[in-house]
């Protein structure tokens, strides 16, 4: 398969007061996967119904291949779907449920049989396809909804939150083996979800949304080393917020002066965002702060500290680090971060 472009352009969905889409503009280039990312009710499942015909835009125009799609019916659109809910066939088989697209299509049987095999292959699922969906895993039951949505040949791929309903490692497995198979077949993916994990791990851009407007769309180490607004900073990554001063383009913190980033307020106090990775912290007799607790994550350790006039800071480390630290030790602090945000106190 060949990827195709897709462009929402200034698309707003109102519902009564509701402004689902407020003027979204976005672009996917052929063959890419974008995610958009954002919490419920920001307009991220909106904008996949939309491209998919299954909801029409207020206004603005959605294409397709530089072809406007935006009054096209959905049958016409050639789009294929992975929903949370699996919705397979319970009465068909593997190989049935996944050539169910290409019967109504009009294919043969032996072509059906081809390409559904072909699809279960690439899924890692092709001996189990004499099996109905009751004998599957929720993880095996969601590739085979993403082989049937990939046998139709799609020029467009759309995941709606496809990994929500499974456990966290399975999870973790599909969406590694969702990106996989979307490089491989080179369909332009959209996929919508509200996990950032998932959406900095599979895609080649991350969109964040915002009460139905698109407040960054970067590459996944832009969005979470360089928000571009306070909420994508909030939004995405664990923050440490530290009372500020910032002066000149620098910000005052901790005993420490650092650079301003893009979008900061411009003078005056606030409240710094700052990556616990950013933390760093050792051992010191006369640190200005206490350990109070130190999470085990397996590699990585959470070091929870608190200073003598009760500023709490996160620090991620090592858990090698973190193993000769214990609450109640003093510990020296200190970031190291090229720019941060700092956001109103309010």
């Amino acid at each position: 398969m060949t990827g195709v472009s897709v462009d929402f352009t200034d698309v707003t969905r109102i519902y009564g007061a509701v402004r689902a889409l407020d003027g979204l503009s976005l672009d996917l280039r052929p063959g890419e996967m974008v995610a958009l990312l954002g919490p419920s009710g920001c307009g991220k499942t909106t904008a996949l119904r939309i491209l998919a015909g299954l909801d029409a835009p207020t206004s603005g125009r959605v294409a397709v291949d530089g072809i406007d799609i935006t009054d096209v019916p959905p049958n016409k659109r050639d789009m294929g779907m992975v929903f949370q809910a699996y919705s397979l066939f319970p009465h068909l088989t593997v190989l049935d449920n996944v050539a169910f697209g290409l019967k109504l299509r009009g294919k043969s049987k032996a072509e059906r049989t081809t390409l559904a095999g072909d699809m279960l292959d690439l899924v890692g699922l092709a001996e189990h396809k004499r099996k109905y969906a009751s004998q599957l895993s929720g993880g095996q039951q969601q590739r085979v909804a993403l082989a049937r949505a990939l046998a139709i040949q799609p020029r467009v791929l759309l995941l709606d939150e496809p990994l929500s309903a499974l456990d966290a490692k399975v999870r973790a497995q599909l969406r590694d083996e969702i990106r996989r198979v979307q490089l491989e077949v080179g369909t332009t993916t959209l996929f919508v979800t509200h996990d950032q994990e998932e959406a900095l791990a599979v895609a080649d851009r991350v969109g964040v949304m915002n009460q139905g407007r698109l407040e960054q769309i970067s590459a996944p180490a832009d969005v979470y080393a360089h928000p571009a607004t306070p909420f994508v900073a909030e939004f995405v990554g664990l923050n440490n917020k530290v009372d500020a001063e910032v002066a000149d383009g620098r910000v005052r913190l901790l005993g420490t002066s650092l650079a301003a980033a893009e979008g900061s307020i411009t003078t005056g106090a606030g409240v710094a965002l700052i990556r616990p990775e950013s933390v760093r912290v050792s051992a010191d007799p006369a640190g200005p702060a206490t350990v109070a607790s130190v999470s085990f994550l397996g590699p990585i350790s959470l070091v929870h500290s608190i200073f003598d006039n009760g500023t709490r800071l996160i620090a991620q480390t090592s858990s090698a680090q973190a193993t000769a630290l214990s609450p109640g030790d003093r510990i020296a602090v200190g970031v190291e971060q090229p720019a941060v945000l700092v956001v109103p106190s309010n």
